[in-house]
């Protein structure tokens, strides 16, 4: 086998019925053999029935916990049901192209000596998706969508060019974009704190927002990676119940993220650069975090990490400039 398509799903089976959906459309364009798998954090909502009505037409292997583990436990267990060569991990309210799944084996038969792919995404709000008959047709998607990425020529390069906002504004922590070798995922497990992983409250450390990073990190700076300018899925917005911590995000995990990278090799000039623009939003962001302190995530916020040692650099300061004048620029339109 040589691909697994990999969705942890919790609570949103109307999204994984379009998800899978999706799949099954594009696996009628392509005549290569792959597998899907879903790990459902022990829902609320009958998910079975959903997979029981896809099981037929598409190969699905479907697993439920018996209780709810947290998302990054749940990544972690829908990871480890693949048994494919390489892993795409998408969200259950992500869609795949009709063309998809054949581009897709057509990148691997041609870059056979690489590790990692990170594949480009359309940016869809899924009150679009939700005006039509379900599950959702992807034939049916707007000609012109946003792109994750602006980037525009598909090409090979070293994983840590990868590390730029021009490429990835969060730094590859868009777990949709992101195809990897199962074996090499496996060899570097070790880099998950379990203990912190495990933790119930949502976003409380990095382990469990967004450990995969420092398994993809560690495991694939060495390599040579693949980037498909051209997207191949649909990120579909409004569908996030954490939309009241993007400020907490934004400004305390994805300057982490950064130091992950930093650790596993990224230079010290761009790691520099980049921490700066990713704190582009740190004085508006704080307030607001202030201000809806009981949703926003603020007691996970550690002063000292994540805030005194982010004063040294300019846009700390320039925040408040940005966010006046984006005010100023749309008063004027």
């Amino acid at each position: 086998m040589l691909l697994s398509i990999c969705i942890p799903t919790f609570n949103r089976s109307e999204c994984l019925n379009n998800c899978l959906n999706s799949i099954l459309i594009s696996s009628k364009n392509c005549q290569n053999k792959f597998e899907v798998c879903v790990s459902d954090n022990n829902s609320d909502q009958n998910v079975e029935d959903i997979i029981n009505k896809f099981k037929s037409k598409i190969n699905i292997k479907f697993n439920k916990n018996y209780k709810n583990l947290g998302h990054g436990r749940n990544f972690l267990k829908v990871v480890s049901m693949a048994t494919g060569k390489y892993v795409w991990t998408i969200g259950d309210d992500d869609l795949i192209l009709p063309h998809a799944i054949g581009t897709l084996f057509k990148i691997f038969n041609s870059n056979v000596n690489l590790d990692f792919f990170f594949i480009n995404s359309y940016n869809l709000e899924s009150k679009f998706i939700f005006s039509f008959n379900q599950p959702f047709d992807t034939n049916n998607l707007p000609k012109k969508m946003q792109k994750y990425s602006n980037y525009q020529k598909s090409s090979q390069m070293n994983f840590f060019d990868l590390i730029n906002p021009k490429i990835s504004f969060d730094f590859l922590m868009g777990m949709y974009l992101l195809v990897f070798k199962k074996k090499i995922w496996d060899r570097n497990l070790d880099q998950i704190n379990l203990q912190d992983i495990s933790k119930p409250e949502i976003f409380s450390t990095f382990d469990n927002t967004c450990g995969y990073v420092k398994v993809i990190s560690k495991g694939f700076s060495k390599s040579k990676v693949y980037l498909q300018a051209e997207p191949l899925s649909v990120n579909l917005k409004g569908e996030r119940e954490w939309r009241e911590m993007y400020d907490f995000i934004e400004i305390v995990r994805i300057p982490e993220i950064l130091d992950i990278h930093r650790g596993n090799g990224l230079s010290f000039f761009k790691y520099h650069y980049y921490k700066n623009y990713s704190l582009r939003n740190f004085i508006p962001n704080f307030f607001k975090m202030l201000f809806n302190y009981k949703k926003s995530g603020l007691k996970y916020v550690k002063f000292r990490k994540n805030i005194i040692k982010n004063l040294i650099y300019p846009n700390c300061y320039l925040s408040v400039i940005f966010f006046l004048t984006r005010k100023i620029k749309k008063i004027f339109k």
